[in-house]
This record gives C-alpha cells, structure tokens and sequence, in this order.
C-alpha cells in the first residue's frame, strides 16, 4: 500500500498516518527524518543535502526524490508507506511519478482531509486562551497568526495537487471535521473499496472455497462415470438398468455439493433410460 494524505496544517493527517502505519504495518516517511537520516548516513545524495543545508539554502526537488528514492528501497518499507511532507508542488508530484514508474511502482491512492479553514483557526485561538488561562507556554508555532500563513502557504503551493492527481483519478476526499475516529473508518472503507487493503477474512476462505469448488467438480464427474458404468453393464447383462444406476448414482451423489447433486443424477437417469430402451427394442 502506497499513499499520500493532503491537508492543511491541522487537518489531522500526522494522526491518520500513524493510526495507518499501526494498522497496515506500513512505514510513514517524512522527508525531514529521512534527510537527517541520510546525512546522518553520509549516502551520497546525503552528502550532497548536508553541504546544501549547512548553507541554509533549501535542498533541490532532485535530492530529495533520490533520498526517497533510496529509503523505499529499504526492506521496511515493501509492505507499503505513507508520504508527508512530499510532494508540496506539482513539479515534485511529477518527480515521484516518474520515480514510482522507474521502480514499477504506483500509489494506491492520494487522500485529502478536507477541512473547513476558518474552524481551523478558531479551534487554535480556542486551545491558546485556554493554554494561557492555565498559565502554560504556548509554542510560537502554534498561534492563530502562524496557522494563517501556513494556511496561505498551502493554498499557493499544495493545493494545486488536489487538481493534478483528481486528473490521474487517484485523488479521494475525507471530511476531516468528522471526529477523528469517524475520519479513521472512512479511510479504511476507502482501501477497502479501491482494493488498497484485503480482507483478511476472504483472504483465509479464498483457498478453502477454491477447494470446495474443485472437490465439488470431481465429485460430479465421478458421479456421472460410475452410475454411466453401471447402466452399461446392466443393459450388456440383460437386466434392468434403472434400479441398480440410480442406487449407484445415490452413493457417488452424495460427495459433491448440493448444486452438482442434481446434474449427475439427471446424466444417469438419461443413461439408464436410453439402455432399457435399447434392451427393449433388442
């Protein structure tokens, strides 16, 4: 399973990701984590990101698709991941599909959290009074004036990508001011609907009704050569074949299931009449 989640600062996508990772066993890959990793790493993309952060200069849309490009080689993330923070423009979402392609690899789907901006920043003003009538320390990033830039930040640069991948008719939309639980079950129906996920439960019977199906078929097959057999030599003996095919037909009847019972015990009765007819007429 391979996914983006899309939505402003305060959607709810960093909760979603990871309730995502805890159920699928997938892996969330942020680009920040995986940069410091790389550096860290000192990988040659990673060498060329340090020299470029040490400068204060952003990092280029091309290391950062070749750092993706090494960590979803990884044998962690096979399973499947979830993007955040990647991509934020059109032009990095063209990069990763031409990576993905390279790889032959496809996402499954992008998932926006769509949300009402203006209940966005009166529930920030709402936890700051609240957090200042306690007399705690509110985070400088975490006021009404900083959301409304991010807020604009993302309209300009993001949003652009609900378009792109609406085109590619991967995109699907989630009312993100469902609670959080509400927005957790409509995105599991989500995979479930596209296929992103499969049941465990029809996984588990797949097998065993692929064998009943089998089982079933032989059935009916021996069904029908044995009562077949049985009006043969009846009618090659001088007897009546009609007793003795159909009680052999009973007994093979019985393995198949229901739906075959009726196909066999038909193919004996013609069987078995065509050679009484044939005794009589001889």
């Amino acid at each position: 399973m391979r996914l983006i989640l899309l939505g402003p600062p305060g959607s709810g996508k960093g909760t979603q990701a990871q309730r995502l990772v805890q159920r699928h066993g997938i892996v969330q890959l942020s680009t920040g984590e995986m940069l410091r990793a790389a550096v860290a790493a000192e990988t040659p993309v990673g060498l060329k990101a340090k020299d470029i952060m040490a400068s204060g200069a952003l990092v280029p849309d091309e290391i950062v698709v070749g750092i993706i490009s090494d960590r979803i080689d990884q044998p962690d993330a096979r399973k499947g991941f979830i993007l955040d923070g990647f991509p934020r423009t059109v032009p990095q979402a063209a990069a990763l599909d031409e990576l993905l392609k390279k790889k032959h690899l496809k996402l499954d789907a992008v998932i926006e959290l769509r949300v009402n901006e203006s209940a966005l920043l009166q529930r920030v003003e709402t936890r700051v009074a609240e957090m200042r009538a306690r007399g705690e320390v509110v985070r400088v990033d975490d006021t009404p004036e900083v959301l409304t830039k991010r807020l604009a930040a993302y309209r300009s640069q993001t949003e652009p990508l609900i378009h792109y991948y609406s085109e590619r008719r991967k995109l699907l939309t989630v009312d993100g001011m469902m609670t959080i639980e509400e927005v957790t079950r409509a995105i599991n129906r989500i995979l479930a609907a596209i296929g992103a996920v499969e049941s465990k439960t029809s996984s588990k019977a797949g097998p065993a009704k692929r064998s009943e199906k089998r089982a079933a078929a032989a059935g009916a097959k021996k069904a029908v050569r044995g009562g077949a057999g049985a009006a043969a030599k009846s009618a090659a003996k001088g007897r009546p074949a009609g007793k003795k095919a159909a009680k052999t037909a009973r007994k093979a009847a019985k393995r198949p299931a229901r739906g075959v019972k009726k196909t066999a015990k038909s193919v004996v009765r013609k069987v078995a009449k065509k050679a009484a007819k044939k005794r009589a007429r001889g």
